[in-house]
């Protein structure tokens, strides 16, 4: 199961710049999560959880936004959506082709935190 690496290097990589924030509690990490970056979602939320175990993210969500395979469609001149992964060519139009402009993203969108800093 990959996704318990993925999790641990997500861990590893929030808890270092939570370090360089300072004194706050996170509540929650945001991640992107394209449809074609090859994570299942409920191994990875699993896997989150027991990433965090004795660490700076304890006790913290992991919310996903899910997005949807984008192609930059030769016809519509825009970026649209797939009909399915099974059928690789714009929604809209039918036409095949198009250079994929979004589906295999896997990062940090935000990090949700409490401020614990004293005095201010």
């Amino acid at each position: 199961m990959h996704e318990l690496s993925i999790a641990i290097s997500l861990v590893e990589a929030v808890q270092e710049e939570l370090v360089k924030l300072g004194p706050v509690r996170p509540l929650a990490v945001h991640l992107q999560l394209g449809q074609l970056a090859g994570v299942v979602r409920d191994a990875l939320e699993f896997s989150y959880e027991i990433a965090c175990q004795n660490t700076l993210l304890a006790g913290s969500r992991l919310i996903i936004e899910e997005l949807p395979i984008l192609v930059d469609c030769p016809v519509c001149g825009v970026p649209r959506e797939i009909v399915s992964l099974q059928e690789f060519r714009c929604a809209v139009c039918g036409s095949t082709g198009g250079k994929l402009v979004q589906g295999r993203e896997l990062q940090v969108a935000a990090l949700e935190i409490e401020d614990n800093k004293s005095g201010t």
